[in-house]
């Protein structure tokens, strides 16, 4: 049986969509959200109206028919820690998705796609959702008693591509040990265990390899010094930790073209710190494969960073003992969004439901 699914991913000026027919896409924009008008409505959640009334317009115009799609799926965020998973969309759902914890334009995704769905009684899914916590208990622990480790990884990208890689090598998901790294703007990498993200770094709070425009993992005494020092606010640290770090704080920009361009001109420093992105990218990978006991199948890289030969070369020179290492170059979002949906109508996986109870809320010091 051949399936029509819709996709979409709200950004913050703009809302991602597309239409698979299976596996193929046949229609694929993103379309763009007038910022003066956002910033019209007091709160994220009051933008539901104008975006929706934008996607339906924009539909129309390119001669799509949403009755004729047999499933909706949607990335959407501000949920509680949950299993990665397939979701139908509940009331819970968008009632914590709205609840203001997070203040992104994700938010919005499972309300738009269920209103959208609705007129047609169709299924509408959320897929491994950015929240998904599958962390085993020795990954959590910092050296700060109640202070945690999270799961913060590019969690929708970094399954497709690992799902993919498993099909490739004869093996399901849930039988492999698979490494996979999404270096985009940010760089999670993580560790996927028999079907579970076991341990990973948390690419929003600032730990792992040092990214286009993050910092990564820095020690901690020079933070509190500059925390302290007077000359930064909260917002100009929080800046530097997730928005203006890594490559921008060194090079003046994260596009990987361009250094590879200030190399190929002469510049010594730019391959320098190109090349120790790439050397802490490796030890953090390696630092899986311990986690793993040696026990890895695969080590996959993605992101538009993975497009780059000569990063990816990098990667293989130090990590190809470990395992095979294989490049997915770019993102596959609103792929991984329609092969979700499918893998829940053919019952390939089986749905979850989301109860907005939290997998983790810390441990029993009695205990």
């Amino acid at each position: 049986m051949s399936y029509t699914i819709f996709t979409l991913s709200p950004g913050s000026t703009s809302t991602k969509l597309a239409v698979f027919k299976d596996d193929q896409q046949i229609f694929k924009t993103n379309v763009m959200h007038d910022p003066e008008v956002l910033k019209s409505f007091k709160e994220i959640k009051d933008q539901m109206p104008y975006r929706k009334e934008t996607i339906l317009t924009e539909l129309a115009k390119a001669g799509i028919d949403l009755k004729d799609v047999d499933a909706y799926s949607a990335y959407s965020g501000g949920l509680e820690p949950a299993e990665g998973g397939i979701y139908p969309v509940n009331d819970k759902i968008i009632e914590d998705s709205l609840s203001g914890k997070i203040n992104h334009p994700a938010i919005l995704g499972s309300s738009l796609i269920r209103e959208l769905a609705a007129p047609y009684g169709k299924p509408c899914y959320l897929v491994n959702p950015p929240d998904s916590d599958e962390f085993e208990d020795l990954a959590r622990f910092t050296g700060i008693k109640g202070v945690y480790r999270e799961c913060r990884v590019h969690v929708l990208n970094q399954k497709e591509c690992a799902i993919r890689y498993a099909k490739e090598i004869g093996k399901k998901y849930e039988e492999a040990n698979i490494i996979v790294a999404h270096i985009g703007g940010g760089l999670s990498v993580a560790l996927h265990k028999n079907g579970r993200i076991v341990d990973g770094n948390d690419v929003l709070n600032g730990s792992g390899p040092m990214a286009p425009n993050r910092t990564g993992t820095v020690p901690a005494m020079p933070i509190v010094k500059m925390c302290f020092s007077g000359k930064y606010t909260e917002k100009d640290m929080k800046n530097l930790i997730g928005k203006t770090g890594g490559l921008i704080s060194h090079l003046g920009t994260d596009n990987t073209l361009k250094i590879e361009e200030m190399i190929a001109n002469g510049s010594h420093y730019a391959k320098l710190v190109l090349d120790a992105m790439a050397y802490q990218l490796c030890k953090e990978i390696g630092g899986y494969a311990t986690v793993a006991e040696g026990k890895v199948d695969g080590i996959v890289l993605t992101g538009g960073v993975s497009k780059s030969k000569y990063f990816c070369s990098e990667i293989e020179k130090r990590c190809a003992w470990i395992a095979p290492v294989k490049s997915y170059g770019g993102d596959f979002e609103m792929e991984a969004l329609a092969s979700g949906a499918i893998r829940a109508l053919t019952g390939e996986e089986a749905v979850k439901e989301y109860t907005g109870k939290p997998i983790f809320t810390g441990f029993d010091f009695n205990a």
